[in-house]
């Protein structure tokens, strides 16, 4: 595994950045650290318990470093240590580079040029607003590529750039072989993509904590909020199985390291779904 960060940032700012501790969203350049966070304040989140802080995003890279590796046969990127809600980011292989699944709060000089070194990134689409992180950096290092986020989680866009797509309905198709699936439940907008030829051609569903790969990596389950024991009612399960019901997949990545469902995902995925249902009945 290659482990890689220099502090800095992109372009000079008059401004500092600022990324939330807690779930590490980057906010606009300001004079000073925003008053307080959204997503946090949320009911699905939490203000950390020392209070609502903020770090610019050189202390950020100064503490933290971009580390990549395989996770099931794609390229995967995450802070270490560990950072806000610690997921990873996946890199799917386009036609003609990457689109990043998910985001993460930082982006590196050296991660950069790992990803560009893949062929760069041609898009970027993030599952919910826990997991938007510095998608602007992201974007703005590969030429302000396009970031899909849907448009019914707008609202939660701590910092607004050109490149954001707020795409609508419950489909949207980046290529051939990656699609975008509304399904709803954690956040009105919460994104699940299909690729089509990953698993060997099998089919690969990545779903971030939309479905979240249980430790045994069996099965999902289905969260409102994670940290606050919150669950999704049945209706919305409902919904979400019926968004995936027609695709073909055998593959599941989730939102961290090895929380992947490497085969029989599809049967798996259903069992899930009953198992929950009948849990809370």
């Amino acid at each position: 595994m290659s482990r890689h960060a220099v502090p800095g940032p992109f372009r000079i700012l008059t401004m500092p950045l600022w990324t939330c501790e807690t779930c590490g969203a980057q906010f606009s350049d300001s004079a000073h650290p925003p008053e307080s966070c959204p997503i946090c304040e949320d009911e699905r989140q939490f203000v950390n318990w020392k209070g609502q802080t903020f770090l610019t995003r050189e202390a950020l890279a100064e503490r933290h470093r971009v580390v990549w590796r395989d996770d099931l046969g794609l390229t995967g990127l995450a802070l270490e240590p560990s950072f806000a809600i610690g997921q990873r980011a996946l890199l799917v292989p386009l036609a003609e580079g990457c689109l990043m699944w998910d985001c993460v709060p930082l982006a590196t000089p050296e991660a950069i040029a790992h990803v560009r070194a893949l062929g760069g990134l041609k898009a970027i689409a993030i599952s919910h607003p826990h997991y938007y992180g510095a998608l602007a950096d992201w974007s703005d290092a590969f030429g302000g590529v396009p970031v899909y986020l849907h448009a019914d989680d707008r609202q939660w866009v701590t910092r607004p750039h050109p490149s954001i797509v707020h795409w609508t309905g419950d489909r949207h198709r980046i290529s051939d072989d990656v699609l975008l699936l509304r399904t709803g439940g954690h956040f009105a907008g919460a994104t699940m993509l299909h690729w089509a030829r990953g698993a060997e051609g099998r089919g690969a569903l990545l779903t971030g904590d939309i479905a979240q790969v249980t430790m045994d990596r069996r099965f999902v389950s289905f969260m409102y909020s994670y940290p606050n024991y919150m669950p999704l009612n049945a209706a919305a399960v409902r919904r979400i199985a019926g968004a995936v019901e027609p695709l073909a997949f055998d593959r599941i990545y989730g939102a961290w390291w090895g929380r992947n469902i490497a085969n029989g995902a599809r049967a798996a995925f259903a069992a899930s779904v009953a198992r929950y249902i009948a849990a809370i009945a």
